[in-house]
C-alpha cells in the first residue's frame, strides 16, 4: 500500500511516498511554494521518481500554510500535527520539537504517546526563521548551503543585536565595513537565530529529547547554536526538510487501514 503526503509551505513544495507505512520510496523538495507551480512540480517527481500515478496511492493527506488549496487530497490534517507525527515515528522518545521553517518557528511538546501537548509559533516575523538566515547569506556573499561550515570557521565573538530582520541586515553590512571576518558574522547569526527560538522553547518548557525539523535543520551552525542556548543536546530528523510531509503520509496510511 502507498500513502502520500504533501507539504505546502510558503517557501516549499514537499512530498513523500510512503509503502505500507513504513518504507519512503520517493521524496521530493521544490523551492516554490502555495499560489505557485510548486505543489504540483513536487507530485509529479515522486510519481515520476516511484513509476505510480494518483490511482496507485490509497490516501493523500495534505499539510502546511497551502494544504486547503491542493485539489485532489483525501484529507487536510494541521502541519504541527503533522511534524509531530513524523518526528514521533523516528525518534519515540522525543518529547520536545524545534520546527524552523522559511518563514516561521515552532516548538511543540509531545506525549509519551506521542500526541501533540502544546506549542508555541513565531509566524509574525522574519527573526529566527530560515528567511533571516538567507537574507544575511545574501549580505555575505554566501551560498545558503555553506553558512552552517563558514560559522564553525568563527574565531572572534560578534554579536548582532537586532532581532529585526531589516535592522540585523544593516548591522552585517556594518561589521563587514569595519572588515569584520564574515565567519565571525556568520556565528552572530546562528546565536542570534538560536537566542529568537530559544526563548520560544524555553517559554514551553524544553523536555529531554529535544528533535529540529524544517529546513534550517541542515545547518549545524544553528543547531551547535540552540545546543549551546538551551543546554541540551538536539538530535536532528534524518528527513528535517521533509518531515511535514512524512508526518501527512503517515497519517494517510492510518486512514487508509483504518488504524
Amino acid at each position: 500500500m502507498i500513502t502520500m503526503g504533501i507539504d505546502i509551505g510558503s517557501t516549499a513544495s514537499k512530498c513523500v511516498l510512503l509503502r505500507d507505512g513504513k518504507e519512503i520510496v520517493a521524496q521530493s523538495i521544490i523551492p516554490v511554494g502555495t499560489g505557485t507551480s510548486g505543489p504540483q512540480r513536487a507530485v509529479d517527481a515522486v510519481f515520476g521518481e516511484a513509476g505510480v500515478c494518483r490511482g496507485d496511492i490509497a490516501c493523500l493527506a495534505a499539510t502546511g500554510y497551502g494544504r486547503n488549496t491542493f485539489e485532489g487530497a483525501d484529507m487536510q490534517v494541521s502541519e504541527l500535527s503533522c511534524h509531530a507525527k513524523g518526528v514521533f515515528a523516528t525518534f519515540p522518545s522525543a518529547r520536545t520539537v524545534v520546527d524552523i521553517g522559511g518563514q516561521d518557528a515552532k516548538v511543540i511538546r509531545l506525549s509519551p504517546q506521542g500526541k501533540m501537548m502544546k506549542f508555541l509559533m513565531n509566524d509574525k516575523c522574519a527573526a529566527g526563521t530560515g528567511r533571516f538566515v538567507s537574507v544575511m547569506a545574501k549580505v555575505l556573499d554566501v551560498e545558503l548551503e555553506q553558512m552552517g561550515e563558514l560559522s564553525e570557521q568563527s574565531v572572534n565573538r560578534v554579536e548582532i543585536s537586532s532581532t529585526c530582520t531589516v535592522f540585523a541586515e544593516s548591522e552585517v553590512i556594518s561589521l563587514l565595513a569595519n572588515r569584520v571576518c564574515p565567519a565571525d558574522i556568520a556565528a552572530a547569526i546562528h546565536r542570534s537565530v538560536a537566542n529568537r527560538v530559544g526563548g520560544l522553547a524555553q517559554r514551553l518548557g524544553v523536555m529531554d529529547e529535544v528533535v529540529m525539523t524544517g529546513g534550517v535543520a541542515r545547518n549545524r551552525g544553528v543547531v551547535k547554536a540552540l545546543e549551546a542556548e538551551l543546554g541540551t543536546r538536539i538530535l536532528v530528523s534524518p528527513v528535517a526538510q521533509l518531515n511535514g510531509a512524512y508526518g501527512a503520509a503517515l497519517y494517510a496510511y492510518e486512514r487508509a487501514t483504518g488504524v
